[in-house]
């Protein structure tokens, strides 16, 4: 196949992209700034990180992932999952008023002009499908916005830093050292994040997609480092090398964002045929 990729069992193919260098980045052909936080005139954006930071705390994370990760809620397909977005708006982004299944037809349809792998198009398309979690009633400061490690030092370098003096494990001696409960370069596997959209997804789909996609999906809105190089102390080899992938889906997941809606009728035949390649009818939620 073009792309070198078998096409199942899923996780058979994991191997295949291990070696290879991260694609290219997306080249905008329109450039304008993004992530401008300080600019932006969108109400809710500030009041959303400061309930985010207020908030995420390492007990609150434990008890979301006791909630949520039996993936017992419902069951349902990947198109079922794209259609709800259609109503969703990320009260986080700066950069886009249009619904989160645009977005991500945006994301994808950008990698796929690229001529980028299959499994790098189909991540691009369901990415953020854990914003599903909005479904289930949980509201969107626990679904979306960047994430950070809870456990230890907040770093300045996550967005809207001065928010986490109203969080309560900044005075919990055990989690504000820069280790916190965590070792030198143990690895991110080892590490609670924040919770959200990421971290929920990461567990939907962990059975049918190669490693690759799967950290991409675990730690795109994991800004702070992909972006600043934040929390180096935390990671191993193996979070270095991949997050050469996260910073290469990041120019996509960025700058393919438009104010033109994409025409989901002529874009989705193409990829409900990528997504029966990757996902079974149903998944679990």
């Amino acid at each position: 196949m073009s792309d070198g990729l078998p096409r199942s069992p899923a996780r058979a193919y994991a191997v295949a992209v291990t070696d290879r260098t991260p694609p290219g980045a997306y080249q905008n052909p329109a450039p304008r700034g993004f992530r401008d936080y300080p600019g932006n005139s969108r109400p809710g954006v500030r009041e959303l990180y400061r309930l985010q930071h207020r908030h995420q705390t390492v007990e609150f994370v434990k008890a979301k992932r006791r909630e949520y990760l039996s993936l017992d809620r419902r069951r349902m397909g990947i198109w079922e999952a794209i259609k709800f977005l259609d109503r969703l708006v990320d009260d986080s982004d700066p950069d886009t008023e249009l619904s989160q299944l645009e977005h991500l037809l945006q994301t994808a349809e950008a990698a796929r002009r690229a001529g980028h792998p299959r499994w790098f198009i189909v991540t691009a398309l369901v990415h953020d499908l854990g914003k599903i979690l909005c479904l289930f009633g949980e509201p969107q400061w626990a679904v979306v916005g960047d994430t950070f490690p809870v456990g230890c030092r907040f770093s300045e370098q996550v967005i809207y830093h001065e928010f986490f003096a109203d969080n309560p494990d900044d005075r919990v001696p055990a989690y504000s050292t820069r280790l916190g409960i965590y070792e030198e370069g143990g690895g991110l596997d080892d590490v609670l994040m924040s919770w959200g959209h990421d971290e929920y997804l990461y567990h939907v789909v962990k059975d049918h997609l190669p490693d690759e996609a799967l950290y991409v999906i675990r730690y795109h809105s994991f800004y702070a480092a992909h972006r600043e190089g934040a929390y180096d102390y935390l990671m191993n080899d193996r979070d270095r090398q991949m997050l050469a992938w996260v910073r290469t889906f990041s120019t996509f997941d960025l700058y393919s964002k438009g104010d033109d809606s994409p025409d989901l009728v002529d874009q989705r035949p193409y990829f409900e045929i990528l997504t029966s390649e990757f996902f079974p009818t149903e998944l679990s939620w």
